[in-house]
């Protein structure tokens, strides 16, 4: 057998999705020219969730498409009970493919009696039988080492500067890029960098568990000037929400939204939209329900990840570079 520069060591891709984000496994799919293989996904009535694959993987390269926001937990075991039925099936190598990881958030012991659950769920993704992980921004980069397997942490913030610097940056006066707490400021740099703007910071202070913190101040200068709130996820709106009030108050013209995971819990929706915002942009790690984006209609734009993961499994399974892609 001739070795050829990208000699497959596996066999074909085979990819799979769980119901966690069928319409981004499709793009992904139909980008890769691959099919989404057949397989059942039952609830029994006790909960009990069982899959059946329609076709032998013995050997293959299995890629499992699977986003874990709502429902949580039903997407989660979903993700691992499919991962293990692939390795009780032989396949030759499996990688779980997770657009947005849940638990990102329980990444430290920030105080006293409480869990690390990124962890947690990085050893049952390991236990349950995956070889490699693939994910988009975490909220905090450490959880690349809860993992002992190889991964690609990739980050979807490329697309969104690229979208705003060829159709939005042109229009703007003065732009600045906030960064919606101090936690995100090193990310937020790399955004005014690649935008090509100067940088402000909101620095807030959590006074308890609950999901409500309160924005205290603002470092640097918005006044007059349009505004760019970046941001990792947005849950229920509440601290994005305070970031748009508070450089409003501080004289900000025009305020954008841009964000990678569109949680949207609760009324999130509904606050976005009661913002006094021109524009979101945000990704498709994450499926927004119908009848929230009608809500947001007009006021939201959700820019595809799908190629981007799409050509991170092409160039896994041909053993090719992936930093290649981001010039690294």
């Amino acid at each position: 057998m001739h070795h050829t520069h990208n000699m497959k060591v596996y066999g074909d891709i085979k990819l799979y999705a769980g119901t966690g984000s069928p319409e981004l496994a499709g793009k992904i799919s139909k980008y890769l020219d691959s099919p989404l293989r057949e397989r059942e996904v039952i609830e029994f009535p006790n909960e009990n969730i069982f899959i059946k694959l329609n076709s032998s993987v013995r050997g293959q390269d299995v890629y499992v498409i699977q986003s874990t926001a709502s429902p949580v937990h039903r997407n989660l075991m979903e993700l691992l009970i499919m991962i293990q039925t692939l390795r009780l099936d032989s396949a030759a190598r499996i990688t779980a493919v997770v657009p947005y990881l849940c638990y990102g958030r329980s990444d430290k012991k920030d105080q006293p009696r409480v869990p690390i659950t990124a962890r947690l769920v990085a050893d049952m993704i390991e236990v349950a039988g995956a070889d490699r992980y693939m994910t988009l921004d975490p909220h905090a980069g450490q959880v690349q080492g809860f993992f002992s397997i190889p991964g690609d942490v990739l980050t979807a913030s490329s697309l969104l500067t690229e979208h705003i610097n060829t159709n939005i940056r042109p229009h703007l006066k003065d732009p600045v890029v906030v960064a919606v707490d101090l936690g995100f400021a090193k990310k937020g740099r790399n955004y005014a960098a690649d935008l090509d703007t100067p940088i402000a910071f909101i620095e807030k202070r959590r006074t308890g568990n609950d999901a409500n913190a309160e924005a205290l101040t603002l470092i640097g200068d918005v006044k007059d000037r349009d505004v760019i709130i970046v941001d990792d996820e947005v849950d229920t709106g509440g601290s994005i929400g305070q970031a748009v009030n508070l450089v409003k108050k501080n004289g900000a013209r025009d305020v954008y939204l841009s964000f990678i995971h569109p949680i949207l819990s609760n009324e999130g929706a509904e606050l976005l939209a009661s913002l006094p915002i021109k524009q979101i942009i945000t990704t498709d790690t994450v499926p927004i329900p119908a009848e929230k984006m009608k809500i947001l209609e007009g006021k939201i734009i959700i820019l595809t990840v799908a190629e981007l993961i799409g050509e991170v499994i092409r160039r896994a399974h041909e053993g090719r570079s992936v930093g290649e892609m981001f010039n690294e």
